[in-house]
């Protein structure tokens, strides 16, 4: 599979609009997760529906984000297990040889094979009209796509979100990665210097170390995953730590240059200055919607450039025949919440619901090791709405198969409302985080309470059993940690 086979698949380069229908039940903006949701949501329900595309199908998530990335992750979680090869009784290396051209090429098959499914042919299937341009308002009910007039009867948009530029002095001059661009190196940078420690800076520092460049991650805040709880970040900077990544908190970048060809990173901290020499930097330092070029005064359409589209809980801009969905109106950046946004405007748009987002249970998992994943409330969130709130842990070193996987590290911990059995929450810090926060999605999402989850069976021996002792603890009366 080659760069041919992935456009053939969402922006083939022969594709032709077609001949726009008199008005559409629903017109999409933008081909990424919650557009792609959105569409097909709306297609298999039998309403005529136009997608509008300016780049590929896919978005984000297949080009720049979820995928792409967490193929580079499996690698480096590959290359860090074989140096831990004798604790199994294997043979270890302590620096594996880095193909980087061939991990790329990994990289660029997972994307094309995944690409089937953002397909512009899978949309056709579905009676999906796509037309791949810009799209911009002209009226309350009323677009083009390109050169092309569509009418529609409502219009959901999910154009998504972009990398925040940085006002960093010098930055632009010597030039930087974004989630955008890091995934088109050819080769592995000797020192990565990582901007930001948000997910994707965590999740890019560790896996790039793993794979043998020279890693430095800068950040302003005391803690990295500044919204996460303090105890899953300080694991994190633990784990990043042991893996080799230079740590630096509490950091402000002043400025950048190049010196004698060297890319040089100016960094303060606690007024101390000092300079790190990088071969490549990375900015990540967040997201911001993609509002421009849209003409939404034109469609009585308010947003915030910063912010994004203006919604309320039902996902209704200020005009009441268009919603949005995904990153373009949403805090929370994922691809499941774009998705389940979209699903959910579609409902509220087409079928007269009134179903609102913040009823919505959305998990987020940071994919470094450990893998740090969470849903609902946090305490800090909880104190904040006057909820008085106990919390109960398990650490992973105290599950069995934790301790068989050489994978105990982290801990669950469930937030339950004093007085109650009734969780609001939940923080997972563990190898299979990402799977174990699904099964708290199901539990709070159906209303299941710690007496009921004390007495589910679960498989043994597995990691998830901890959300099971979890529960067993506030069965048998352990005390409730007022977590911080």
């Amino acid at each position: 599979m080659n760069q041919d086979d992935l456009l053939r698949r969402v922006r083939p380069p022969s594709w032709k609009n077609p001949v726009p229908q008199s008005v559409y039940d629903l017109a999409v903006l933008g081909g990424g997760p919650a557009g792609f949701a959105a569409a097909e949501s709306a297609a298999r329900q039998g309403h005529s529906v136009a997608l509008i595309e300016r780049y590929r199908l896919g978005g984000n998530s297949l080009h720049a984000g979820s995928i792409p990335s967490k193929a580079i992750i499996g690698t480096a979680r590959l290359f860090a297990a074989m140096g831990h090869g004798g604790e199994y009784g294997a043979s270890s290396s302590s620096k594996p040889p880095t193909d980087f051209a061939a991990v790329m090429a990994r990289v660029r098959r997972i994307r094309t094979r995944i690409a089937e499914y953002h397909s512009i042919e899978r949309c056709r299937a579905r009676g999906i009209d796509v037309f791949l341009g810009d799209a911009r308002f002209v009226g309350h009910n009323a677009l083009l796509a390109g050169e092309s007039p569509l009418f529609f009867r409502k219009a959901i948009v999910a154009t998504g979100a972009r990398p925040r530029s940085s006002n960093i002095p010098g930055l632009e001059q010597v030039g930087y990665l974004t989630s955008e661009t890091i995934f088109d190196l050819g080769g592995l940078p000797a020192r990565l210097g990582v901007i930001g420690g948000g997910p994707l800076g965590c999740e890019s520092a560790q896996a790039f170390c793993r794979l043998g460049s020279r890693v430095s991650i800068l950040q302003n805040d005391p803690k990295f995953l500044p919204h996460e709880e303090r105890d899953a970040a300080e694991l994190l900077s633990m784990s990043l730590s042991r893996d080799g990544v230079e740590t630096r908190l509490n950091t402000t970048v002043a400025g950048a240059h190049v010196e004698k060809g060297e890319k040089i990173i100016e960094a303060i901290n606690d007024g101390l200055k000092y300079s790190i020499a990088v071969d490549e930097i990375l900015l990540s330092i967040g997201r911001v919607p993609n509002v421009e070029d849209l003409d939404l005064r034109a469609a009585g359409i308010d947003c915030e450039p910063d912010q994004g589209i203006k919604v309320d809980d039902f996902l209704r801009t200020t005009n009441g025949d268009v919603y949005a969905a995904g990153d373009v109106c949403m805090a929370l950046k994922f691809t499941n919440a774009a998705e389940s946004s979209a699903r959910l405007a579609v409902q509220n748009a087409l079928r007269g619901k009134a179903e609102r987002q913040s009823r919505l249970t959305i998990p987020w998992c940071t994919y470094c090791s450990p893998e740090i994943a969470h849903i609902g409330m946090s305490v800090k969130e909880a104190r904040e709405r006057a909820i008085s709130v106990k919390s109960y842990t398990v650490m992973m070193q105290d599950v069995d198969r934790a301790i068989t996987d050489g994978q105990d590290d982290g801990f669950v911990k469930i937030y339950v409302r004093e007085g109650s059995d009734s969780i609001i929450g939940a923080t997972i810090v563990a190898a299979r985080a990402s799977e174990m926060i699904n099964e708290m999605s199901v539990i709070m999402s159906a209303g299941i309470g710690m007496r009921q989850l004390a007495n589910i069976v679960h498989a043994y021996p597995a990691q998830s059993d901890a959300i099971r002792l979890a529960a067993v603890a506030y069965v048998d009366g352990a005390p409730g940690i007022h977590a911080d």
